[in-house]
């Protein structure tokens, strides 16, 4: 493997997490804003780890805007994969980043050949950003200078020789993003079922294993109604699905949505739907709250649900 050299901007980062937003806009953002603070200039292998749907494509755009993704929908047809042709990619005009999707470009391409490519591309002084990095990582065997994953938080690290393994990173977002998608097909059920002079005035949030809707007025909402009204809809096994980059189906009818990929199948998925009997002032954002949670009860007090884990 090509030997580079990894300078630390941060010599004693371990993890960063962050919420794993839920609309297309705030994850660009999120994007934007891990570059500007984790990113070196000089890193040149950089791992995207997380499962189908969970917002690792959207999270790229923001970290590099303008970079070709292999596995774009306008760009599924790109063939051969550019970085398959790197050791000819020569002169002004050649990439200086590559972007490979290693669970699409598996279907075409043995595996000893796409680490193969990647090791040219780093020799050349190229980067490159790999999504299912864990998939690649054993025919590499160089771990990654950046490593992020996304699942129910996004979770940037700077891998040493003492780990965090990609494994590592897996085994936790491909567990957790159930309970990211849960709550989002959660959200947007309450939004569905409220009269729509509620639905179009209120903000979103991110919490643990949950949701906020925000309003600037206290909102007249008769929750236990509400709640039941919701979970008619969850025993109902509506189906949800991707419609277009604004919409989703519940069903049958369309429903206006900022991360429409990022849903369970089925109402039947979400799990412990509950909504919070009261509606709180939150003084920090001079708004009032709407609480939503999925998931297994967890025993804490309202303003301890984004506790630290050590």
């Amino acid at each position: 493997m090509a030997k580079f050299r990894n300078y630390q901007m941060q010599s004693s980062h371990l993890y960063t997490n962050f919420f794993a937003p839920r609309g297309n806009q705030r994850m660009l953002n999120l994007g934007m804003q891990i570059a500007q603070q984790y990113l070196n200039p000089n890193d040149k292998l950089i791992g995207i780890i997380g499962d189908a749907g969970s917002g690792k494509s959207m999270l790229i755009k923001g970290m590099f805007p303008g970079l070709d993704l292999c596995n774009d929908d306008n760009g599924v047809n790109i063939r051969p994969l550019p970085i398959l042709d790197v050791e000819e990619d020569e002169g002004f005009y050649a990439p200086h980043t590559y972007h490979m999707d290693i669970r699409f470009e598996a279907a075409f391409t043995q595996m000893h050949v796409l680490a193969d490519a990647v090791e040219a591309a780093i020799r050349k002084n190229r980067r490159v950003i790999i999504e299912h990095f864990e998939l690649l990582y054993p025919f590499l065997k160089t771990n990654a200078q950046l490593l992020i994953g996304v699942g129910e938080e996004v979770i940037v690290t700077r891998p040493t020789f003492f780990g965090p393994l990609p494994q590592d990173i897996a085994d936790i977002v491909y567990k957790s993003i159930r309970y990211r998608k849960m709550a989002h097909s959660a959200e947007d059920l309450v939004e569905h079922c409220m009269p729509p002079e509620l639905f179009n005035k209120c903000y979103h949030g991110d919490i643990v294993r949950g949701f906020s809707l925000g309003f600037k007025e206290k909102p007249d909402i008769d929750i236990e109604a509400l709640e039941a009204e919701v979970k008619r809809h969850i025993d109902m096994d509506l189906s949800m699905t991707f419609y277009d980059e604004d919409h989703i189906k519940i069903q049958d009818e369309l429903h206006k949505c900022t991360g429409p990929r990022i849903h369970v199948r089925s109402t039947k998925e979400i799990e412990n739907f509950r909504l919070l009997k009261e509606i709180f002032y939150d003084p920090i954002q001079e708004m009032y709250l709407l609480i939503g949670l999925v998931g297994e009860q967890m025993d804490r007090e309202l303003n301890d649900l984004n506790r630290i884990k050590f």
